[in-house]
């Protein structure tokens, strides 16, 4: 049982609960590393509080005595539209770190997207469990041990890339550099690079500017694509430019996001630009959504404007300090379970069920009949 210091045993009945139990399991340096956004800390809010002015327009008299809620990504196919979100250093959250999640992920049949910044390798995630997962990448200055890292993905059974754009440079996270915070060295580097960098302030942001490319542009897609036959999405777009450019080099998918708000500060709230985003895309590749989805309602809303399934971040991690792979668990079933009853009560039996008509975001969107 999760246990509230102080208090009878509780166990956490929504996935916000889930926070206050990281708040106090975790170090300071670590619970502000994990909860932290960029600068003000305006778009950390927004990913969460723009969720909130979409209003659901259910059906009813519909037969919802058998919900489906399965979907299929990039071929593969995944018990609800709800994945884990690439989410760094999992170990400074529990000792068993991704490895736990990756369990959890398998126990719940989703997808997870490992790290590129994990702290267990790639070979003992995979070796953990039998599951279908993906690899984020980074690019770095040393390519040829970017190209490394993405020869032992795919020689371990990792079924997609997903390559993350927004991060040239480390965004501004206060938090961090109040706290001096310190990152451990990587496993997935040993013997390749040193990530141990002497500063007073915060590691990371000497650590990100010393080995990642700021050169990289779209005609790296090209080598990345020139050096792997798995597929390649990219994860940092939030225009309808970028999009439409990523269809032209030839992605296989593209992940909505602003990098959970922790990188440039007053960028839109991810759900306010994924149908812009959509739209440009045409159906061509799919969209995942990724930033601020905290219940099934969230999870509904963004499938409503074009998401073929979400990314979970924050929470899973929250989850797994909480009470490690029974803790992602309990965090990947609690949205599953309200995505589910939202259907329910939506008139939605199957996920393909869920369409644009099922929410509204403005008064421009009720039917004329209202206005």
């Amino acid at each position: 049982m999760f246990m509230f210091p102080g208090e009878m045993a509780s166990e956490p009945v929504n996935v916000n609960e889930f926070q206050e139990l990281a708040r106090q399991a975790l170090p300071k340096m670590y619970y502000d590393f994990y909860t932290g956004g960029a600068e003000d800390q305006h778009t950390l809010k927004e990913n969460v509080a723009a969720f909130r002015r979409i209003m659901l327009r259910p059906r009813v008299l519909v037969d919802v005595s058998r919900i489906d809620m399965s979907t299929t990504i990039l071929g593969y196919n995944i018990s609800a539209p709800i994945m884990i979100a690439p989410t760094a250093m999992h170990q400074l959250a529990h000792p068993e770190g991704e490895v736990a999640t990756a369990r959890a992920a398998a126990a719940c049949n989703t997808i997870m997207i490992l790290s590129n910044m994990s702290t267990c390798t790639v070979e003992e995630v995979a070796s953990s469990c039998n599951a279908v997962r993906f690899f984020q990448l980074y690019v770095l200055k040393r390519r040829d041990i970017s190209a490394q890292i993405v020869h032992r993905v795919e020689k371990n059974g990792y079924k997609a890339i997903v390559l993350t754009v927004d991060t040239p440079r480390l965004g501004r996270r206060e938090a961090d550099i109040k706290n001096r915070m310190v990152a451990p060295q990587l496993r997935n580097f040993e013997g390749l690079l040193s990530t141990e960098v002497d500063t007073v302030r915060s590691n990371l942001e000497a650590l990100i500017k010393g080995i990642y490319d700021t050169s990289l542009s779209w005609e790296d897609i090209g080598w990345l694509k020139s050096i792997t036959n798995l597929p390649i999405l990219i994860k940092g777009v939030l225009t309808h430019e970028n999009a439409r450019k990523a269809v032209e080099v030839g992605v296989a998918g593209i992940v909505v996001s602003n990098h959970g708000a922790r990188q440039l500060d007053y960028t839109p709230a991810t759900i306010s630009v994924l149908e812009e985003v959509v739209h440009a895309v045409g159906g061509r590749v799919p969209v995942l959504f990724d930033g601020g989805v905290r219940r099934g309602t969230d999870v509904f809303k963004a499938l409503a404007l074009g998401a073929q399934a979400v990314l979970v971040g924050r929470p899973v991690v929250y989850g797994l300090a909480a009470n490690g792979e029974r803790g992602v668990r309990r965090v990947i079933e609690m949205l599953k379970d309200e995505f589910e009853l939202t259907m329910a009560l939506s008139g939605c039996p199957s996920v393909k069920d869920i369409t644009r008509s099922h929410v509204t975001t403005t008064e421009f969107d009720k039917p004329r009949s209202m206005l």
